[in-house]
């Protein structure tokens, strides 16, 4: 990046060009402030909340497609593929979908109908214009022996809803990429459950092309091991691999000081050489990785400040706030220079 703004280093699309799409979550504030950042640099987007259900379903019958059309138009004036996140998930997801019209939980079938409709709704909107879906976010437990978290779809439709989102998903765009999606993905016993989920899936037919590792890393873990173990025992599935939700926090998830205003001495450059491991590795398992995508694209803006910990800057990134190349830019420049 030069005075006057403008990127003057390699474009990563270009240096990853024959090996793997490189996305950015993006939202309408950062489509402004980073465009010259995403368009230099990413062949991809991913909506960082605007298509999550509450954002674009907040009541029954009531669609607010604004914001999601924002970031879909931003995609397709940049040339940029882009990824749809996300169809079911616990969190932001509004009461009124699992209650009845006299406040009692819904039923099974009608949450199962709301879900067929909401997926018909957003997917159609944007059939040939996403070509993946994070179809399902992030319902293995983290904890115990239990395979899925405790939630209100659970409650209601069993696990079967799983199966019936992706049905959905792929009736409503069949050519779509349908992704299962979950962080803490490389910890290995997180991993066997996440495996055993996807397993299923396949024996019962659910029509699921990949599984998303949300990539939500640190500086000391997961090991560089761990995550080539989950990308093979995920692999063996036959299914794609993506990085979708990747940063490198330089904080333990554990660490809740709040007095640094910059990186300490050594962070970015244990950092950089993190990020060089990993890409690493992503050029090892490039025949089944087909994209990473960042949660973020600079340290200007990114959703670490203030999580957990409240009133902490992070600097996760490979582009500084001031969207300049960061050590761990250079060394994965380097990487796939070679």
């Amino acid at each position: 990046m030069n005075s006057t703004g403008t990127h003057t280093e390699q474009a990563l699309k270009d240096l990853f060009a024959q090996h793997f799409r490189i996305g950015a979550a993006v939202n309408p504030r950062t489509i402004r402030s980073q465009e010259q950042l995403l368009a230099h640099h990413f062949n991809s987007i991913t909506a960082e909340n605007e298509m999550k259900f509450v954002s674009v379903h907040p009541e029954e019958g009531v669609y607010t497609f604004e914001d999601a059309d924002l970031l879909a138009d931003f995609a397709g004036r940049h040339q940029m593929a882009m990824r749809g996140h996300t169809l079911v998930w616990h969190n932001q997801t509004p009461d009124w979908l699992f209650e009845d019209s006299q406040g009692q939980p819904a039923g099974k079938a009608l949450l199962l109908e709301r879900l067929r409709s909401h997926i018909d709704t957003v997917v159609g909107r944007y059939k040939g214009r996403l070509y993946a879906w994070d179809v399902v976010n992030e319902v293995i437990a983290d904890e115990g022996d239990a395979l899925l978290r405790p939630s209100k779809w659970l409650d209601i439709a069993g696990p079967e809803f799983i199966a019936r989102a992706f049905e959905y998903a792929h009736d409503a765009d069949p050519d779509a990429l349908l992704f299962y999606n979950d962080y803490n993905e490389s910890h290995p016993a997180k991993r066997d459950k996440i495996y055993a989920l996807v397993k299923s899936l396949l024996e019962q037919g659910a029509p699921i092309h990949g599984i998303g590792l949300q990539a939500h890393w640190n500086l000391f873990d997961p090991s560089l091991d761990d995550i080539r173990a989950a990308i093979e025992k995920y692999a063996s599935l036959g299914l794609q691999l993506q990085l979708t939700e990747l940063d490198v926090s330089v904080f333990r998830f554990d660490d809740r000081r709040a007095d640094l205003t910059s990186p300490e001495p050594g962070m970015l450059e244990r950092q950089a050489e993190l990020y060089e491991g990993v890409f690493g590795l992503l050029k090892e398992y490039r025949d089944v990785i087909s994209g990473v995508t960042f949660w973020g694209a600079a340290d200007d803006y990114t959703w670490l400040d203030d999580f957990p910990v409240r009133g902490r800057k992070n600097w996760p990134m490979l582009f500084d706030a001031q969207h300049r190349p960061k050590p761990a830019y250079d060394r994965i420049a380097a990487l796939f220079a070679e």
